[in-house]
């Protein structure tokens, strides 16, 4: 059985490595939609922070995931999900 396969933001199927897999099972399990990045870092304690921002920034290229600013701080959060894609409407 392989990866479920997530939909971008054009409906076109993103295939998953099991890393990235993990952090939309992370993200799915609690009750938010915005994360700091040292939250993923608890996600996987045999990485270091260079590879998991690798594995981040390769989300947000493929449009699972996207960044979110408040203007002094930057979350990430699943694509769509939450208000963080309503605020860019915001003036």
């Amino acid at each position: 059985m392989g990866i479920p396969a997530r939909l971008d933001a054009h409906g076109n199927e993103v295939c998953m490595t099991p890393d990235q897999q993990k952090i939309v099972d992370f993200i799915s399990a609690k009750n938010k939609t915005k994360f700091y990045f040292n939250d993923f870092l608890e996600i996987f304690p045999e990485k270091g922070p260079r590879e998991v921002k690798k594995i981040l920034t390769s989300m947000v290229q493929s449009e699972v995931m996207e960044f979110w600013s408040s203007g002094s701080t930057t979350m990430y959060g699943l694509k769509g999900a939450g208000k963080q894609s309503q605020a860019e409407g915001e003036g």
